[in-house]
């Protein structure tokens, strides 16, 4: 009995790190050269696990008391021998989702309500949209293909890519095989992904059609906090950007990235209709070739503006959130 299940566990090895991953003890990094006076450091500010180490930035680490920069890397470079590159495809990703679980409100009602209502945001109903439809043939010869979904706020849903694959009538275990997901904890983490991302476009050259951030700005908005970090902010957002160009031209992949906006406090001064900004400043807007805004209209009504295109003038269009993901608006 017990060989018949430590063969059942070696068949699924990629649906048993959901403990693991979290609960890797940092004790194991002394295998990888990190003593336990630094190991003890790191205790003692509360970071107790590998996957602690991922969620923390190098700059974080460099404030713990006795912690060079050098042993920063060191420790940091140990971590991710523990870690793999944190890339599931979509359907992998659906069987850990299985193990979250949910607390009742109470109210049978209510509780269906807030699980209906979790996907309220226009982008990352287009995000997830754009999963499916990237796969689908299309005009002038475009064949489809795999796609990559780097997700900043833990809104990637596979059960959502099931509902807009019912839409399309496609099959769902080959949409969700298509997509590769991956959680991105840190900004630092964020850029070492597409290292990854650039590995994997090389690898499987022209199958992948299609990357997506969502969204870009939420984890540089944790990282870098008030005026005095703003120019660093920039600084490392701005080579994101140049990297996502580059992984783009390099090996012809669409680059879809999702950012929120914000109150723009000086709007109020030159009247504008809608005082709110996106977040990134310029150094965003000049990266992105085709910008496009989205706001609320009536009940599930999303409006959908082109206000920065060199190929299409300024123009609005008005579209639904449906079960099926983003559809026609229908009046």
């Amino acid at each position: 009995m017990k060989a018949m299940e430590d063969q059942v566990v070696q068949e699924e090895p990629g649906y048993q790190d959901d403990e693991e991953s979290f609960f890797q003890d940092i004790d194991l990094l002394q295998k990888h050269g990190i003593n336990v006076a630094d190991i003890k450091k790191l205790k003692s500010v509360g970071i107790c696990t590998i996957k602690g180490i991922q969620m923390t930035t190098r700059r974080a680490l460099c404030n713990v008391k006795g912690l060079s920069e050098a042993k920063v890397d060191k420790i940091k470079e140990a971590a991710n021998k523990l870690i793999e590159p944190g890339f599931l495809t979509a359907f992998e990703y659906s069987e850990k989702r299985k193990m979250v679980f949910h607390i009742s409100t109470g109210s049978q009602e209510f509780d269906n309500t807030t699980a209906t209502k979790e996907f309220r945001t226009g982008k990352t109903q287009l995000s997830h949209t754009l999963c499916v439809t990237a796969q689908l043939p299309g005009p002038n010869g475009y064949t489809g293909g795999k796609i990559i979904f780097i997700d900043t706020e833990n809104t990637f849903r596979p059960d959502r890519l099931r509902d807009i694959a019912d839409r399309f009538s496609v099959d769902h275990e080959a949409v969700l095989d298509n997509v590769l997901y991956a959680r991105a904890y840190t900004s630092e983490h964020q850029m070492e992904l597409l290292d990854y991302v650039a590995a994997k476009f090389h690898e499987e050259a022209g199958i992948f059609k299609l990357l997506i951030i969502d969204s870009i700005m939420a984890l540089f908005r944790v990282d870098f906090s008030g005026r005095g970090e703003l120019a660093e902010r920039q600084q490392k957002l701005a080579q994101m950007l140049s990297r996502l160009q580059k992984i783009s031209e390099e090996y012809n992949v669409a680059v879809f990235v999702t950012n929120q906006m914000t109150a723009d406090p000086g709007a109020t001064m030159t009247f504008q209709a809608d005082p709110k900004k996106p977040i990134g400043g310029h150094i965003l807007a000049h990266a992105s070739t085709t910008r496009i805004s989205l706001r609320k209209g009536r009940g599930e009504l999303r409006i959908a503006k082109i206000y920065d295109s060199p190929e299409m003038p300024e123009n609005e269009a008005t579209f639904a959130i449906t079960t099926g993901g983003i559809g026609d608006a229908k009046e």
